[in-house]
């Protein structure tokens, strides 16, 4: 190995490359002594020995630790917020600096939220009310008792009287909750809320926010908080229609601000958080939450030493009383029922520049301008109707006697005409909504819902009296008149014959779930559960797939009714009632817009055909059937009788619901509650009656002046029947039985004379109903040739008194039946 030697570490350079050696050791590193010397212990863990690294330029490039990095990136962080901060501070000092405080009366006088009819073409119409007409009753300072001042302070803003006007506390944590996604917060002291109240709208924005306490800060500085206190008194919302201490002390407790108790003050002072929520007349959940925030108040006071313990304690035991007395007058009448409505419905509707509903500050303060469907012709149809036509006598007042009426425009959904009943101030029960058992108006939707199914007009079904169901169960035609077992759907819905239907319903597969499902479709909501949930209300109480469904056993409203009688007129094609066309701001800008919906409901491929044929069908109830008073109207109308019993077997509604090509309504008679008796009371209390006669006067002022439309001819549908034994047969003579027992259906004959043509004879069999006529019901005898029909044809007559000539046309009727069941 000559001069080298072994054990030896080579030397290593800067770079940590291995040096050559030299041959006779002179390379090698000098001994190292010390280590000899060393302390006997444990050895010692060698130093990690720091390597440099080259930089581009070949020279040594320095390294930094890794404290070192992050302390100069928190330099630079810090530097980059504190420049943020300069320019944020110079921008708020320059916005604070230019911004004047806007003059509140200018501004806070446009308030008043104000509803318009519909023109009838779609646009704004007459004024029909207002929402919070803000005539605040302004007080002084020195006249508001301290309890209030205490309460409102205890409430909104325990640190108002040190605070600068803005909560920056309450400002971050918003800002931090809106950044999760957390439900928008504010984060409003009284200052702000005033503020916001005088000079800036209600919208949930960052630059609102920042607006706000500009001004927060600016009105801090220029006005005591004394006067803060004064303004924010006389201007914040308190519910009923309150603006300001003064008026909700009238609204709430009948009395003026001055004269209010600690605890009338700690109430008013809970009520502000949100009036809609503590509202004490919207039920037990809502005056449980008052009562809890009312305690709230008091415990806050008595925190601040404004009131002892004891006296928080005693006042918090119960609410004081709140007067229930009239509201405002401008809600007498009909007019309070629909002010009403339309700001229930308007707080399910989204506001376009919020987007969320409307609140009750926004309807009542936030200067609406609100278009509804409603038509000053309309309401003033209804009414004048109602009023022309119902008995006479104290029994038969307003409070006794309840009328609803709904008037739905075929081609939109509509509603253009209503009739609530009694005046809302002295019940706020809204009959056209309430509504009750529709009994045999429902039956159109069985008959849909049948040739849906494959069964067309001429199939037979039973109807002979009573007819008994699987269970045991009897249903019973009027006065248990028996027509026979083979009568056609035709007859069936002309004479509202319960067996026929009932027989129809248990013929079809799963027959109650499928007139249901109809039901449902074309314009009445469900019960409960799955379903089209929409109308007025959105749901029927009842409406369950039972066979008693095809006899109007559940409570339907006369608005819903009047919509979906509209989706057969209108082919088979829905729109869901609505009764909001438009909502605008006080600048015009446009926060709501009714958007349609059509869509075909019945059938995707015979709908049409089918609504064509019930539509027939309810023609010839109108030619001959139960509901010839509506001939009255003297142009082409089809529609609906309807009674209904209680579980006493009582009479406890009548109805009629009819429509023209363009205007659908329907009219309902209850009493009392909505369930007692008519029968014997009423002087007559037939669907054919009073509720036809009331629907003709109706529209008749409806359609003065509107073109006259004719009906679509019937289609004639003949599908495959889903069960046989239902074939097309002449029905035998209609036999009464001695005992009669009343029954949810209607008669042909009713106790008041209708005020138009003769009617017609109690029905032959032999007799069948005519086609549409192409012009106005005739005010005459039609001749034979006038009237030949789906199954045949048929001489109507003006009396009981039978005459060769209308033998003849019998027999001529009863060749042609024959014939016609050929298609």
């Amino acid at each position: 190995m000559g001069s080298c030697w072994f054990g030896c570490v080579p030397s290593v350079d800067v770079a940590g490359k291995r040096k050559a050696g030299s041959g006779n050791g002179k390379s090698r590193p000098p001994a190292k002594k010390a280590a000899a010397k060393a302390p006997a212990g444990p050895a010692k863990k060698a130093p990690t020995v720091k390597r440099d690294v080259l930089g581009k330029n070949g020279k040594i490039k320095r390294q930094r630790s890794r404290g070192s990095r992050i302390r100069r990136l928190l330099l630079y962080v810090l530097l980059a917020g504190l420049a943020c901060a300069l320019i944020a501070c110079g921008g708020f000092v320059y916005i604070y600096k230019t911004t004047e405080l806007p003059d509140p009366n200018a501004d806070f006088e446009t308030n008043t939220s104000f509803v318009y009819y519909d023109d009838g073409k779609g646009g704004q119409g007459g004024q029909l009310g207002q929402y919070a007409i803000q005539n605040r009753d302004a007080i002084s300072y020195d006249e508001m008792p301290q309890d209030i001042k205490d309460a409102v302070v205890a409430a909104e803003n325990r640190t108002f009287w040190s605070d600068s006007g803005i909560d920056y506390k309450g400002i971050v944590r918003a800002l931090f909750n809106n950044a999760a996604g957390n439900a928008t917060q504010g984060a409003s002291t009284i200052t702000q809320q005033y503020i916001k109240i005088l000079y800036l709208t209600q919208e949930r924005t960052y630059t609102r926010k920042l607006k706000e306490a500009v001004l927060s800060l600016k009105l801090g500085k220029e006005v005591s908080k004394q006067e803060i206190l004064e303004g924010y008194l006389n201007t914040i919302y308190f519910g009923r229609g309150a603006y300001g201490i003064q008026a909700a002390a009238k609204a709430y407790f009948d009395k003026d601000a001055a004269d209010l108790s600690l605890q009338e003050c700690a109430t008013l002072a809970a009520i502000i958080n949100n009036p809609s929520q503590y509202n004490p007349d919207a039920g037990k959940d809502a005056k449980k939450g008052l009562r809890e925030r009312y305690r709230y108040v008091l415990s806050g006071m008595a925190s601040a030493g404004k009131i002892t313990a004891d006296e928080a304690e005693k006042a918090g035991r119960k609410l004081p009383k709140f007067y229930t007395g009239q509201t405002d007058d401008k809600y007498g009448g009909q007019r309070g029922h629909v002010l009403s409505m339309v700001k229930d419905e308007l707080t399910t509707l989204t506001n376009k520049e919020t987007g969320q509903p409307f609140t009750e500050s926004e309807i009542d303060g936030g200067g609406l301008r609100i278009t509804t469907t409603f038509t000053k012709k309309a309401m003033d149809a209804a009414e004048q109707g109602v009023n022309e036509v119902r008995p006479e006598g104290k029994q038969f007042s307003d409070k006794n006697l309840h009328i609803g009426v709904a008037s739905v425009d075929v081609n939109t959904g509509a509603v253009q005409g209503m009739y609530a009943g009694q005046d809302y101030l002295e019940s706020e029960i809204n009959w056209a909504i309430a509504g009750g058992q529709a009994g045999s108006s429902v039956k159109p939707f069985s008959l849909a819902a049948a040739l849906k199914a494959g069964y067309s007009l001429k199939d037979t079904f039973d109807g002979n009296s009573p007819f008994e169901l699987d269970d045991g169960t009897d249903v019973r035609n009027e006065q248990d008149t028996s027509y026979g077992s083979a009568v056609n759907l035709l007859k069936a819905t002309e004479d509202s014959i319960n067996t026929a239907f009932t027989d129809l319903t248990v013929s079809m597969p799963d027959g109650p779930q499928k007139i249901l499902e109809m039901m449902n479709k074309m314009g009445i909501p469900p019960n409960k559960g799955p379903g089209k949930h929409y109308g007025f209300p959105p749901a029927s109480a009842g409406l369950d797939p039972y066979p008693s469904i095809t006899l109007g056993s559940a409570t339907i409203s006369p608005i819903n009714l009047a919509n979906a009688y509209a989706t057969i007129a209108n082919g088979g094609r829905f729109h869901a009632p609505f009764i909001i066309e438009k909502v605008a701001s006080k600048d015009g800008e446009v926060l709501y817009d009714h958007s349609e919906s059509d869509q075909q409901v019945i059938d995707q491929e015979q709908g049409s055909d089918i609504a064509a044929d019930v539509s027939y069908a309810l023609q010839q109830v109108v030619q001959q059937g139960t509901g010839t008073a509506a001939l009255g109207l003297g142009r082409p109308a089809a529609g609906k009788t309807g009674t209904a019993t209680n579980d006493k077997d009582q009479v406890d509604s009548a109805w009629f619901t009819g429509y023209t090509p363009q205007l659908a309504t329907s009219v309902m008679y209850v009493r009392g509650k909505g369930n007692e008796q008519l029968d014997g009371w009423l002087p007559s209390y037939f669907g054919g009656d009073y509720p036809a006669d009331t629907w003709t006067d109706i529209m008749k002022r409806d359609m003065d002046g509107v073109d006259v439309e004719e009906f679509p001819p019937p289609a004639y549908l003949d599908g495959e029947a889903p069960e046989d034994g239902h074939a097309p047969t002449l029905p035998p003579t209609p036999t009464k039985k001695p005992t009669p027992t009343e029954s949810p259906s209607d008669t042909v004959k009713p106790t008041k004379t209708p005020t138009v043509v003769p009617t017609p004879t109690p029905t032959p069999t032999t007799e069948v109903p005519p086609p549409p006529t192409s012009s106005a019901p005739p005010t005459s005898v039609p001749s034979p040739t006038d009237t030949c029909g789906v199954l045949g044809c048929q001489t109507p007559t003006p009396s009981a008194t039978t005459s060769p000539s209308q033998s003849v046309g019998r027999a001529m009727a009863l060749a042609a039946f024959w014939n016609r069941m050929r298609w």
